[in-house]
């Protein structure tokens, strides 16, 4: 993290000005098998296009209200530096009837109907794979986002003092996140090159910190871990040494 830093976004140009090639988010599904590790350039570009979307075809604008009805996966982790990006509030678990924007998970998709504006599903499925059949009345993320450019530029500057996250009943602007995820990797022990590992669920601010920003922050990695209690002691012993994990949150 740079001084000059204050939105996620800018954490992540720093990232990506730093060593592009370093991993950035390691994810497992316990559940699945599923292990897909994103470089910071991938995740980048990932997105970009992800924020291209979200301003060119959704036609969100600075201040709207995404509700992100999605679980700790790397695709969210994705759609919360998009949402910086174009100075959307990401709203985790929020109330889509209430919001502009709905990006929702399989599980969530009738709740997901009750926000008027535009919806976007994710299958989650292993390699970001589409749904069979896309949902009703939503855009299928998978086939709608690789036709997006490789690079983003948004059409108004993100204000650091605006809005940017909720979760939790917790509302942090752009540079309010960018100081809590700094302090929170200091007290995790985070320094660069660290490799933090968590279980922790994407519906606090504990685990989006631990997710995501406080290891973007610090110049490490996580090596994010859905259903992580499917894992036996001798598994995650196995994961810590092959992960190179160094700290972890769990």
């Amino acid at each position: 993290m740079n001084a000059t830093d204050r939105t996620p976004a800018d954490l992540l140009r720093s990232a990506l000005a730093a060593d592009p090639a370093r991993p950035l988010v390691t994810f497992y599904d316990d559940a699945t098998g599923e292990r897909v590790e994103l470089s910071v350039a991938t995740f980048a570009n990932w997105v970009a296009k992800t924020a291209n979307l979200l301003q060119g075809d959704l036609a969100a604008e600075p201040g709207d209200r995404l509700a992100l009805l999605l679980p700790a996966h790397w695709q969210s982790a994705v759609w919360l530096l998009a949402c910086s990006s174009v100075g959307v509030v990401a709203d985790v678990q929020g109330d889509p009837a209430g919001a502009d924007l709905v990006v929702s998970g399989p599980d969530t998709l009738e709740t997901a109907r009750a926000c008027r504006g535009e919806r976007v599903a994710l299958a989650l499925r292993p390699l970001g794979g589409r749904f069979p059949q896309a949902p009703e009345g939503f855009a299928d993320y998978a086939v709608e986002v690789p036709g997006q450019g490789d690079r983003f530029a948004p059409f108004a500057p993100v204000d650091p003092d605006a809005p940017a996250l909720a979760v939790g009943g917790v509302e942090l602007t752009s540079a309010q996140l960018v100081a809590r995820a700094g302090e929170d990797a200091d007290a995790l022990g985070l320094a660069a090159g660290s490799r933090l590992l968590t279980g922790r669920s994407y519906d606090t601010w504990e685990g989006l910190s631990a997710g995501l920003f406080a290891p973007l922050a610090a110049g490490g990695s996580v090596v994010l871990c859905r259903h992580l209690d499917k894992l036996d002691e001798e598994g995650l012993s196995k994961r810590v040494e092959s992960e190179r994990v160094t700290n972890s949150a769990v």
